[in-house]
């Protein structure tokens, strides 16, 4: 018999020994028996449920989500709201010719990543414990079968490959996964390494602009360099307490990261102390990103808040509020050489919005509305004409990035939990709760 195991409400791992299926929905059979589990691994799990599907005693769709307690408040309003936009918005959706679904994965669809050399080669990771390699044709007739990276064996249950980045060559893929395992592959899916110094679910994986070293943040609090050539550890960095949720290079040697702690750090490779302590967030911190200059960071939170930051200050240089639910991610626009002084953010919420701002006087510029739930995922084209969502609404969105209007909108089979364009602007990719990759070509 399978064992199944829920959290009760003082956190207790409760033995049920009801199967699981997903088919249909689950039905507890608490037997009253708890599990003791180690107190680090407890609390890697109560703390990281943002980065997690939720129980599957959650039977409704949601129960695919990743969300965390997301003290969801009651939705009539943003429901209401996006019926009234529905309507206008039917004529804006992407004509069927354009769009191309790639099938294979057995599981969810967590992340996706094109490679940035080859512009039609794009990489996803599920939760069935596989990334895939796609050569994306430009039409539904032509789609060739994936390379297969197999992340198995797994160290737990979960399966789940949460992140991967490929290198700015396009020649390397860097995985991570929820067991806390980190691999390098090449672009025609051999193997290289498997590194396994992490001891909780990796949430953030990264290449610096160089190429020569692999940034990894983990629940286990730890924050960790790896030399891609070697496979080997160069650093670990242990300044968070509780589990890290983004990682982000500020240069080829300096970088950030945030956690459920509410805390900043700035770390360089060589010094054992961080460079920089950010306190001011009033809870879990979700992203952190540098602007392309690398001169600001922008930082977004349950707390409703973004906050920009620079080495030169200890506090923050700019506060943006007005978003109503945490804020899940956030994008800064590519450098616009129009107004190349301008610093345009957009971050997304679990309030069913999107909000572009001049970051540096924290003025909103536009709020884009046309979703119903929360949104997990923004990207800019990168001529930063466009800005794409997608929700779990199953809606994917695509705005003018200058004025704020919907330009196109396509409805997926499954929730969204990432978007991103290519290198050229004309492929969007969207992974979805449905085990599918949706693409979206001939944007321009």
């Amino acid at each position: 018999m399978e064992i199944e195991k829920h959290m009760n409400d003082q956190g207790e791992m409760m033995e049920c020994s009801a199967p699981f299926s997903l088919l249909e929905p689950h039905v507890c059979a608490l037997t009253g028996n708890t599990f003791n589990e180690p107190q680090q691994q407890q609390e890697a799990t109560v703390k990281t449920g943002k980065r997690q599907r939720k129980d599957e005693n959650n039977s409704s769709k949601k129960g695919k989500e990743r969300e965390k307690k997301a003290k969801r408040e009651e939705e009539s309003p943003i429901k209401e709201e996006a019926e009234a936009i529905k309507e206008s918005s039917l004529k804006l959706e992407i004509n069927s010719r354009n769009v191309v679904v790639l099938e294979g994965h057995e599981s969810e669809v967590f992340s996706c990543a094109w490679n940035p050399v080859f512009s039609s080669i794009l990489a996803s990771g599920s939760g069935d414990a596989t990334a895939r390699l796609w050569q994306v044709p430009e039409n539904k007739e032509d789609i060739a079968k994936p390379i297969i990276l197999n992340h198995l064996p797994n160290l737990n249950e979960n399966k789940d490959v949460t992140t991967l980045d490929w290198n700015p060559s396009g020649t390397l893929l860097a995985t991570g996964s929820y067991d806390g395992q980190a691999r390098i592959w090449t672009q025609k899916g051999q193997l290289r390494f498997v590194m396994t110094q992490h001891r909780g679910p990796i949430f953030s994986l990264k290449w610096n602009k160089k190429g020569n070293y692999v940034l990894s943040g983990s629940a286990d609090t730890t924050t960790i360099v790896w030399n891609p050539e070697s496979g080997e550890m160069v650093q670990q960095y242990e300044a968070h307490s509780q589990a890290i949720l983004d990682v982000d290079w500020m240069d080829d040697a300096t970088f950030a990261s945030c956690s459920s702690d509410k805390t900043i750090y700035v770390c360089a490779i060589g010094s054992k102390q961080p460079i920089k302590r950010w306190i001011g967030h009033e809870d879990e911190v979700n992203a952190v990103r540098w602007d392309p200059s690398g001169q600001y960071l922008a930082s977004c939170s349950d707390d409703m808040t973004t906050k920009i930051w620079s080495l030169s200050s200890d506090e923050p240089i700019q506060e943006i509020k007005g978003h109503s639910l945490q804020i899940y991610t956030l994008q800064w626009a590519p450098i616009n050489k129009e107004s190349p002084q301008q610093k345009i953010l957009a971050t997304a919420s679990f309030d069913a919005t999107v909000r572009i701002w001049d970051a540096l006087n924290g003025t909103c510029l536009h709020v884009l509305k046309n979703h119903s739930e929360a949104v997990y995922s923004i990207t800019f084209s990168p001529d930063a004409r466009l800005l794409a969502s997608g929700s779990f609404d199953e809606v994917l969105n695509i705005w003018d990035a200058k004025d704020g209007t919907l330009k196109n909108t396509f409805k997926a089979d499954g929730g969204i939990f990432e978007v991103h364009f290519n290198k050229n602007g004309d492929k969007l990719a969207a992974c979805t709760s449905n085990k599918q990759v949706v693409i979206l070509n001939h944007l321009h």
